[in-house]
């Protein structure tokens, strides 16, 4: 007996692709669980029909040829377990998912899947300062230019004045400590981004303790050396912004100077005309990432976490 494929049937044959597709994209918006309730399916039926979406997605997208990557690590679950998120800068997109940890042999990973071929144009590599990514980028294309992400580096200077907010947390008591008690998010957060009460919050605060209000405006002031186009301006900005720092009693805002100091040409690298791509889209895709890990959460299947976060970005089918 001879069994004929029919070309419009999914994988499982109790239902065709064009049914497969729409639950994959009402599963792009929605939890496999509230899918299968609304259409009254199994739910393995619809992760598995979600999984085969997903997949035509990355056949009909293709795999591109980056010339600007983002790297970042992302956590899968407790315990440290990292895997490797790699973006094409260009195209928007993340391209892939990997890697059993953080290190530089799970990063080579990448170069090796990928190819030759698809590698070879990598002209920038985006990512935090975590040595093992920047060792791997140039051990596989050593002509890579490294910038160090903005997020990252404003994400250390933000730990910096929440270092010294603690530092004034213990040594004020009464009514000098109540203006700081519970001011976490207000400080660290950006001033356009604070509702009115905040504002007036953070005045308040400012006003009250003047060593909280000179490295706040120190943190404020030092995103600024990403608006220059020219190197040396941005030497002499950052020159300045750290001869501030004497006499001001801030070891954590010295610590951090002494970081970008050490990390400098990968951060100045921003000012080349040649360089100035997304900087805010890994960031917004970790924002995404989260999203999907709690829409997913107790979900332990990677195969399935690795499509999701890939597919983010790509349009529906």
């Amino acid at each position: 007996m001879k069994r004929e494929t029919l070309a419009f049937l999914a994988n499982n044959p109790f239902y065709t692709k064009r049914f497969a597709y729409y639950v994959g994209r009402r599963c792009r918006s929605a939890s496999i669980q509230s899918i299968a309730k609304e259409l009254n399916l199994d739910w393995h039926q619809v992760k598995e029909m979600d999984k085969q979406y997903m997949q035509e997605q990355l056949r009909r997208a293709g795999r591109p040829a980056p010339e600007a990557i983002g790297v970042d690590e992302i956590s899968i679950r407790k315990g440290h377990t990292y895997r490797i998120v790699v973006s094409d800068l260009m195209r928007k997109r993340p391209i892939w998912f990997g890697g059993v940890d953080r290190s530089e042999e799970s990063m080579d990973l990448f170069f090796q899947e990928w190819g030759e071929s698809k590698t070879r144009k990598i002209r920038l590599a985006v990512m935090d300062m975590w040595k093992p990514f920047r060792k791997s980028t140039l051990k596989n294309r050593p002509d890579t230019a490294i910038l160090f992400d903005k997020f990252h580096v404003m994400k250390h200077l933000g730990d910096a004045l929440d270092k010294v907010r603690k530092s004034e947390y213990g040594r004020l008591s009464g009514e000098e400590r109540t203006y700081i008690k519970g001011q976490k998010f207000t400080l660290l957060s950006r001033k356009a981004n604070l509702s009115l009460d905040g504002k007036r919050s953070l005045k308040k605060l400012l006003k009250a303790n003047q060593r909280l209000s000179k490295a706040y405006l120190l943190k404020e002031t030092f995103g600024q050396l990403w608006s220059y186009d020219r190197e040396g301006w941005a030497r002499k900005f950052f020159d300045n912004w750290k001869a501030s720092l004497k006499w001001q009693r801030l070891p954590s805002f010295e610590k951090f100077a002494a970081m970008i100091e050490k990390h400098w040409d990968g951060i100045v690298a921003y000012c080349r005309p040649e360089n100035k791509v997304p900087l805010g889209f890994v960031e917004g895709l970790n924002n995404k990432i989260r999203v999907i890990q709690r829409r997913a959460y107790g979900l332990r299947d990677e195969e399935y976490l690795r499509l999701k976060v890939l597919t983010c970005m790509l349009e529906e089918i």
